[in-house]
């Protein structure tokens, strides 16, 4: 499964939703700021990623949440490759 859909699944589970379309805002779509919590909270668990309070303005639709989670796994990509090239 691709991480468009693990991420549509773990939304609809906590939203209780049938469908989240790529770009419907989460508000449109009844998620209000508690599930939005809990959605950021299972996004860091799964993908073991940190979201700063200053990310939070970009879960705001499937697509924008997929988006920062791929930056977020790019960015630890990249630290762990930097940290094992420094102690080479």
């Amino acid at each position: 499964m691709d991480l468009k859909e693990e991420l549509r699944e773990l939304i609809a589970e906590i939203a209780e939703k049938d469908e989240i379309p790529d770009n419907t805002s989460f508000k449109d779509l009844g998620i209000d700021s508690m599930m939005g919590v809990e959605i950021v909270a299972a996004i860091e668990r799964k993908y073991q990623v940190k979201i700063d309070d200053s990310e939070l303005v970009e879960v705001t639709t499937l697509n924008n949440s997929m988006a920062l989670v791929m930056k977020k796994l790019g960015e630890e990509d990249t630290l762990i490759t930097t940290a094992v090239s420094a102690a080479e």
